[in-house]
């Protein structure tokens, strides 16, 4: 590993998770794309989501925004239902449960 190798761009829209255990879960009820952003709307079954926090299924992205009834919000808590836009593409399915990790 050379001097300049944590100068390396990373792959654009590909997200890394450092934590290892996540803070969350919540389940898909449906997805679509809007403004070239995929928005994954449901539940969340478990703990607190903030933006900047990543979700994760197959793939994992980025949470840019929250939003309830169609205003932005701060955070979701569990049983809310939110969408989330997102920074990168999941493709998840609906009825899948993803999860939710720190920045």
């Amino acid at each position: 590993m050379g001097l300049f190798d944590i100068f390396k761009k990373r792959e654009k829209g590909k997200v890394e998770i450092f934590s290892r255990k996540p803070v969350g879960k919540f389940k898909v009820k449906e997805v679509f794309e809007i403004f070239e952003r995929e928005v994954v709307v449901g539940e969340v079954v478990e703990g607190v989501i903030y933006p900047g926090y990543k979700i994760k299924g197959e793939r994992a992205a980025l949470i840019r925004e929250i939003q309830k009834e169609r205003r932005g919000i701060d955070f979701a808590l569990e049983y809310d239902l939110v969408a989330l836009v997102l920074e990168g593409k999941l493709n998840p399915k609906a009825g899948e449960i993803l999860e939710i990790y720190q920045s």
